[in-house]
């Protein structure tokens, strides 16, 4: 299998094709903003792609993207880009991530730094949280096998269903700390993050050298949609996929240095 490495920047449809240009399959790696920005940033690439005689994408998109009772506004973007994928008449493989458990490593030592209980809105709902790290390894897999797969979607998730108690509990084992969860409202959820310097939107600005750096609209309707069970989903598929195992949660707070989330910044247009 050859690769080789192409620059380019989904903002611009100019050049696009001529970068994509060759390549039977292509993985398109959801842009880190929400909304119509990473819509257009989107079909952009898929535009191109299909142009430039793509025959398939793997596309990194969300667990339970398809369901209209997702209140997560992070779904609306990625059933907008499988949708459209589709619309274009490429082949697929839909790669359906669960939350990156990076997020929440880093979310735990932020608390323990703290010294506050872990806060927010998810209650007691479920997630089979995957390191970043095996997402990667399903989109390099589903690029060697493209050729097995047509019209696919890829649950990827980690080893095991849990509440955020018990993530945890985890990592308390792990590292020694007496970390414990404290649930809110939404509303209460939200005023966390604005006073952590966290912008609602990704169009806002992020705090310097920010430990969460996300947007709070995503993930405060992400908590809500834990806690109405609408991320519960559990398969083998990476398994099936890599022939791997997922990496545990324990596994990543026993060797945390390797699995945290690093600062990002709005220097993406």
């Amino acid at each position: 299998m050859g690769v080789e490495t192409r620059q380019t920047n989904f903002n611009n449809a100019d050049g696009l094709s001529e970068a994509f240009k060759g390549a039977d399959a292509l993985a398109l790696i959801s842009m880190p903003f929400v909304g119509a920005k990473r819509q257009k940033a989107h079909k952009n690439a898929i535009d191109a792609a299909k142009a430039a005689g793509v025959k398939q994408i793997i596309y990194t998109s969300l667990v339970n993207a398809d369901d209209e009772t997702n209140p997560s506004v992070e779904k609306k973007d990625h059933i907008y880009t499988e949708n459209y994928i589709k619309e274009v008449g490429l082949d697929y493989q839909f790669m359906r991530n669960s939350q990156y458990a990076e997020a929440m490593v880093t979310n735990y030592f932020t608390y323990v730094k703290m010294g506050t209980p872990l806060t927010n809105s998810q209650g007691d709902g479920l997630m089979a949280y995957i390191s970043r790290k095996d997402c990667a390894k399903a989109v390099a897999y589903a690029l060697h096998r493209s050729g097995e797969f047509t019209r696919k979607v890829w649950d990827i998730n980690g080893p095991e269903l849990m509440t955020i108690t018990q993530f945890i509990e985890i990592g308390n084992e792990s590292t020694g700390n007496n970390l414990t969860f404290q649930n809110v409202t939404d509303e209460e959820n939200y005023q966390i993050w604005d006073a952590m310097g966290v912008p609602r939107t990704t169009d806002g600005v992020f705090l310097e050298d920010s430990e969460a750096p996300f947007s709070s609209d995503g993930m405060v309707t992400f908590a809500q949609a834990i806690r109405e069970g609408k991320m519960d989903i559990f398969t083998d598929d990476f398994k099936k996929l890599t022939g791997d195992d997922p990496i545990t949660v324990k596994y990543m707070f026993d060797h945390n240095e390797d699995f945290q989330i690093g600062a990002r910044h709005s220097k993406d247009d």
